[in-house]
């Protein structure tokens, strides 16, 4: 009995140490699996930086020196957005949309700011990769300018292209009353063609006397799509025209100033290429025929007048209902079409194997009641993420809502690269996405610029209700 009793101990004994040493293996060999993984993933990051060349052409070169400087003042005034109605706005230097900032690519931009509103405010540089001081976001870059307080903004934008400037304070009803104006970097492409047009879209909420809807920040609007406007105008009118002659090629600049409301662009008239989103070029043009124009966006369109004399429209289609946008009216003599090849920036990386490196980063969209959540916190209560500088990194946007949300980070682009799990290669850069209901979108980001930027849904709403975080740089060791 007893020595039945020590070969059972034995037995158990060495099945302890069969264990053991099985256990050892399995260990071992999950390790070497990571370790191999870890391996791969940072070889494809650095293969991935290595593609990054920057966000503009390879032959791009400063056109201009020197600064250009503007005097721009925020006021009430008034402007006639509806035929014999006057309309109370809020404007920069007297006009909606507000003074137009034109500079070449080179030159910096000095703006000595004073508001004579009756409230606080401060201006962001929408797109524009400008030191981390001068990006306009109260409580965060700078304080808030005082009614009678005066700022001086002065940068050297890095990159040409489309850009647009407004308040970033109280934005929903700042932004609604008009507190926004193009900002165009031209670069050495910009003059060959025969007309260089910044259109400002936007969307108003008009009552029947003309007045705008006072009722800003709505509780219905903030938890559904924000307030859309029932008047649409372009460049200040309801009825905007381009007048051009025939063979003209024309760059029309199309800039989303509305609180909340996307455009899906449509050219049933006359074909029209897509040449650049948010700024920089794209790798090659493509149609401009259905591109989502979402809140903040800006899209830069190339085509050529028809020969034929007559009126060509422009339109868009995003809630279905098919909208004329605005017109071109073609007449005189024809002229001889300028020829140069349609701008581009061969230089933007495919990042095919972008999505078989980790998830560095996720940025999760929830609402909570009346208040819109990123990961779970509302702003001000928020913890910044950090992003390393020149390390490629694997942000996620997950939606778990049913509302749209297009997400803006300030101070830097990113590219998408997979969308609900499809790869994606849509060859140019952006700074913000669109996502609709329970999307989950992957971009990927090389941050260049130091700094705490701000990164929020650019339905205003959504952002006054909470969807705001924030971003922070470290500077490079």
């Amino acid at each position: 009995r007893r020595r039945n009793v020590s070969r059972r101990h034995a037995a158990q004994q060495r099945r302890k140490w069969v264990i053991a040493v099985a256990a050892v293996v399995i260990i071992a060999l999950i390790g070497w699996f990571v370790l191999v993984d870890s391996s791969s993933d940072a070889a494809i990051r650095t293969d991935l930086e290595a593609e990054f060349k920057g966000f503009a052409p390879p032959d791009e070169v400063a056109e201009g020196s020197g600064v250009v400087e503007y005097d721009i003042v925020a006021q009430e005034t008034t402007a006639e957005l509806l035929d014999g109605l006057s309309t109370s706005v809020w404007a920069l230097n007297g006009t909606v949309p507000g003074q137009p900032i034109r500079v070449k690519l080179g030159e910096t931009v000095r703006v000595n700011f004073r508001n004579e509103l009756p409230a606080e405010t401060a201006l962001h540089w929408h797109g524009v990769r400008v030191p981390n001081a001068m990006d306009g976001v109260p409580g965060v870059t700078q304080d808030p300018i005082a009614p009678g307080g005066t700022f001086t903004y002065e940068f050297a934008p890095p990159d040409a292209g489309t850009y647009w400037y407004h308040s970033h304070m109280n934005s929903t009803e700042q932004v609604e009353r008009g507190i926004h104006a193009p900002l165009i970097v031209e670069d050495a492409i910009s003059a060959q063609y025969s007309q260089d047009v910044a259109w400002v879209i936007d969307d108003w909420p008009l009552l029947e006397n003309g007045r705008l809807d006072p009722n800003f920040n709505d509780p219905t609007d903030s938890t559904h799509n924000g307030r859309w406007g029932n008047v649409i105008t372009i460049n200040g009118e309801t009825d905007a025209q381009l007048k051009a002659r025939p063979g003209e090629r024309i760059r029309l600049r199309l800039i989303n100033a509305a609180v909340a409301r996307p455009w899906a662009l449509r050219f049933p008239d006359f074909p029209a290429d897509l040449i650049a989103i948010d700024g920089p070029y794209l790798r090659s043009p493509r149609s401009a025929d259905a591109t989502i124009l979402n809140p903040g966006a800006r899209a830069d369109i190339d085509f050529v007048v028809p020969d034929t004399p007559g009126t060509y429209e422009i339109k868009e289609d995003f809630s279905t209902q098919l909208i004329t946008l605005g017109t071109i009216v073609v007449e005189g003599d024809p002229v001889e079409t300028p020829s140069f090849p349609v701008p581009s920036n061969p230089d933007v990386p495919d990042w095919d194997d972008a999505t078989s490196v980790g998830v560095d980063l996720e940025f999760k969209l929830s609402l909570s009641g009346n208040t819109w959540q990123i990961n779970g916190e509302a702003f001000p209560d928020v913890e910044p993420e950090e992003v390393l500088p020149d390390v490629f990194t694997r942000v996620r946007f997950t939606n778990n809502s049913i509302r749209l949300h297009p997400m803006h980070l300030h101070g830097q682009f990113f590219k998408i690269i997979e969308r609900n799990c499809e790869p994606v290669d849509e060859g140019h850069w952006r700074d913000s996405v669109l996502l609709f209901k329970d999307d989950v979108i992957d971009v990927g980001l090389i941050a260049t610029d130091v700094g705490i930027w701000a990164m929020h849904c650019h339905i205003l709403e959504h952002a006054a209700a909470g969807m705001l975080t924030l971003v922070t740089v470290p500077a490079r060791t």
